[in-house]
């Protein structure tokens, strides 16, 4: 059976030229978990929209996370009974929520209030590559680095793309339907693609 790809954005709210929006518009059959915005520092919240969406799926899935959406998936991945579902996890650019970010990000306070810290550090129980940037300013790179080898995940450079978002100029990410192959049986290809206007 073909997997599922379930995306999970970060603390955003939605973002029509955002690249997991674009991606998803194209996938076919993929899912989202709504983006609920950088007002609402519920992590519980978060957690049970993802639990919701793999459990409205049927067969395996594929989850695509960025930035605060892969530590949602971390904090996911410690309590529930589905994870042998999942089929792998990108995890693009998680953020390093134990660092203060730059301003209008939330404090470190407000995540640990929100109950984000600590961070899982735990080995993800499904296979996962986390993809990394040399200049992210939510994230430095060690901390990161640190944070994939923590999870057992495979990492990636990316280079220096920001932090993969609409104001890093991302936008189209083309990279990300080459990575998403790792983990599917189905190469990503025009052929089974939905055409877009």
């Amino acid at each position: 059976m073909t997997a599922t790809v379930l995306f999970v954005p970060g603390l955003r709210d939605p973002v029509a030229q955002h690249w997991q929006t674009l991606l998803a518009a194209e996938w076919p059959d993929a899912h989202t978990v709504p983006p609920m915005g950088r007002e609402d520092l519920d992590c519980a919240r978060r957690v049970n929209a993802i639990e919701a969406a793999v459990s409205a799926i049927q067969g395996p899935v594929i989850l695509v996370a960025h930035s605060g959406g892969c530590i949602m998936v971390s904090h996911w991945a410690q309590s529930t009974a589905q994870a042998s579902r999942i089929q792998g996890a990108l995890m693009a650019t998680p953020p390093d929520f134990e660092a203060p970010m730059p301003e209008g990000y939330p404090t470190v306070e407000a995540l640990r209030m929100g109950g984000w810290l600590p961070v899982p550090r735990h080995p993800l129980p499904f296979k996962s590559l986390v993809a990394l940037s040399e200049n992210d300013p939510l994230g430095g790179w060690h901390a990161v680095q640190k944070l994939a080898h923590d999870w057992q995940a495979e990492t990636v450079n990316l280079g220096r793309v920001g932090h993969l978002n609409p104001a890093s100029g991302y936008g189209p990410w083309p990279q990300a339907k080459d990575l998403l192959t790792r983990f599917s049986s189905t190469p990503f290809t025009r052929n089974n693609l939905q055409e877009t206007t």
